[in-house]
């Protein structure tokens, strides 16, 4: 379904997968001990890309889940500073390189963050944009994802 929904463009997908989500979200923040974060920041996407797809499927989901728990979505705090080569098919170490330097904090960054992707797989992509949140001000910084698969 998130194949059909981010690379097809059928986005009738995107409601069942974030129901979905949104389902479980609160309950696993309570069940962790974990307080719902300052803001969602949904993973960014360098603008020719999401002019070509029609949308960033991160940002549906965040905006999706931040209206229905009450979170702001903040689409302007990081952007992607320059194009890089598509993630998928790529192994863990060539996605840390890919995306060296890629992310750029473009505002204030509070104190308590969660990334949003659709789905992650090694983590790369996760782990630079939470190093650049980091060294904008974040402390506590949570990773929301529709999916993991192994990579």
């Amino acid at each position: 379904m998130i194949s059909r929904y981010k690379y097809k463009g059928q986005r009738k997908f995107a409601r069942p997968l974030i129901a979905g989500f949104v389902d479980y979200i609160e309950p696993a923040l309570a069940a962790y001990g974990v307080e719902k974060p300052d803001i969602l920041i949904p993973s960014p996407m360098y603008p020719s890309r999401r002019r070509k797809r029609g949308f960033n499927q991160a940002r549906d989901i965040a905006e999706s889940i931040g209206t229905a728990i009450d979170v702001p979505v903040g689409i302007n705090i990081v952007r992607r500073a320059h194009k890089v080569q598509a993630q998928r098919g790529l192994n863990r170490e060539s996605r840390l390189a890919n995306l060296r330097g890629v992310f750029k904090v473009c505002a204030t960054v509070p104190e308590r963050v969660a990334m949003v992707d659709d789905v992650v797989t090694t983590g790369a992509t996760m782990r630079v944009l939470a190093s650049v949140l980091k060294d904008a001000g974040a402390q506590e910084i949570q990773v929301w994802a529709l999916a993991r698969t192994p990579g």
